[in-house]
């Protein structure tokens, strides 16, 4: 037998040992240390990184989590996906359930199945605590620095990340920070895990294989830049041999993706592609792949949305309707024309589009949002508020809507109502004062027990994050008699 086929046996065997125990061993720090990291992580990421906030991508983006993590045992941390506005092919996990990936990657993967294989690969890392393993050796260092080396390793390697090599250079030399990266065993426990994830939910895992060699190649790059990934996740070509060999050994269970799925994850990659890029770029793009095709009913959906980038309403909705011409009970592209009339002040026949769409996608968010904010520009009340609550109890991050809400309810005297989601606005948007002024307001005139408590929980977190920054800013004053 020859030396790489016994090599690639080799790494099976292990690979299964290892997945058999994905607990993490007595030396990794405690759950509710990680949680605490995590907070912290995610500040770190959050200040440094452009994190994507649209609806569409969020909802999509988790929705496919979710089918991956009813595959799994309960678990400790509740988890959350992202997507960072970023070209460098990078993706990662933070302690407690915090999933990224970059656009960049996003863009260059070609189906759901590639996606989801990033994924359950990531999802493994943190079901296996594997970060909460190699950082109980620092336990003693400052949460918040201890956050930066972690962020430090996943953000800072190569690529246009330089802002994470900042965080890195401040907080641990290069060669204690590479202490934190995984390991050869962590990858392959995390590959073993993420296609058992990915065969229970309906994946056949040879996503996950292609994409690894998308990013190994280098014709993906344009450049001789190692992939952030690659330093990040280590033994690719071990990786790829293993998962090579396990799809062999599954190929009567491999599952082939529907097309229907396999469009929802092109529309994403679509959105992406026309709303976060470069404008110019993203309008040349589309513009030529019409008139290469103008049959294709995507490509102008992506036109039209990089048009509107530009303020180009009129030509972006002559793209909508012929686009609608093909599909005419598309909800997507309903709901982007009946934005667009909104956004032009043509509020009937936003009224009537975005209506249309609303029974046909599932997406339906961001068109009930525009839907409420048309009703409250034509003075029906009821129908923007009851458009907003529907926003909300289904979307209880969507910020914007708290505003919009809270305006309708002014109109409709409803004074109480008006100040407490106007007060959520503001406490989600950071702006404690106008948040606490509102909610104060509020408690005034709140009726209901439930509806009170509530409000004076968020005002003693407030008050809190007041007495935090206020002790954080007079630590940070020089002392009176004393030089700066």
């Amino acid at each position: 037998m020859k030396k790489s086929v016994l090599k690639y046996l080799a790494i099976v065997l292990v690979s299964t040992l290892i997945g058999q125990l994905p607990a993490a061993p007595a030396s990794a720090i405690t759950v509710k240390e990680e949680r605490d990291l995590s907070r912290e992580f995610l500040k770190v990421v959050m200040a440094r990184s452009d994190i994507i906030q649209d609806q569409e991508v969020n909802a999509y983006l988790n929705e496919i989590g979710q089918r991956i993590l009813r595959a799994l045992p309960d678990q400790p941390f509740p988890y959350k996906f992202y997507v960072i506005r970023d070209d460098v092919y990078n993706a990662f996990a933070s302690p407690a359930g915090h999933i990224f990936i970059n656009s960049g990657l996003f863009a260059a993967l070609e189906s759901e199945g590639e996606l989801a294989g990033i994924m359950a690969h990531e999802i493994a890392h943190v079901v296996c605590r594997h970060i909460s393993q190699r950082i109980e050796r620092a336990k003693k260092i400052n949460l918040a620095t201890l956050a930066g080396m972690v962020a430090g390793v996943f953000l800072g390697v190569g690529g246009a990340a330089s802002a994470g090599s900042a965080v890195t250079a401040g907080s641990m030399a290069a060669g204690q920070t590479a202490a934190l990266a995984y390991s050869r065993d962590d990858e392959m426990q995390a590959d073993q895990l993420g296609l058992q994830y990915l065969q229970k939910a309906g994946y056949s895992g040879e996503g996950l294989l292609t994409s690894l060699r998308k990013i190994r190649s280098k014709q993906w790059f344009g450049s001789e830049e190692i992939p952030t990934y690659l330093m990040t996740h280590p033994a690719s070509e071990d990786r790829m041999a293993y998962i090579d060999s396990w799809l062999a050994q599954h190929e009567s269970q491999r599952r082939d993706q529907t097309a229907s799925v396999n469009h929802q994850f092109q529309r994403v990659r679509t959105r992406l592609a026309a709303l976060y890029t470069d404008k110019a770029t993203a309008l040349a793009y589309f513009r030529e792949r019409v008139a290469q095709a103008p049959e294709n009913s995507l490509m102008r959906y992506g036109y039209a949305l990089a048009l509107d980038r530009q303020d180009q309403r009129q030509a972006a909705a002559d793209q909508l309707r012929s686009a609608l011409e093909r599909d005419a009970l598309d909800a997507h592209l309903l709901q982007e024309l009946g934005r667009i009339y909104f956004l032009d002040g043509k509020y009937e026949q936003a009224r009537t589009t975005l209506k249309s769409a609303l029974p046909l996608t599932r997406y339906n968010a961001e068109g009930r949002f525009y839907l409420g904010r048309t009703m409250l520009k034509l003075g029906v009340l009821e129908e923007a508020a009851a458009a907003f609550e529907t926003v909300l109890r289904d979307k209880s991050d969507y910020t914007e809507a708290y505003y919009f809400l809270g305006e309708t309810r002014s109109k409709q005297g409803r004074m109480s109502d008006a100040h407490y989601h106007l007060g959520q606005y503001y406490w989600r948007t950071k702006d404690l004062k106008n948040a606490a002024f509102h909610l104060r307001r509020a408690l005034k005139e709140a009726p209901d027990p439930a509806r009170r408590e509530a409000i004076e929980s968020l005002l003693e977190s407030i008050t809190r994050k007041q007495e935090q920054a206020k002790k954080a800013q007079e630590q940070g004053s020089p002392r009176k008699g004393r030089r700066p």
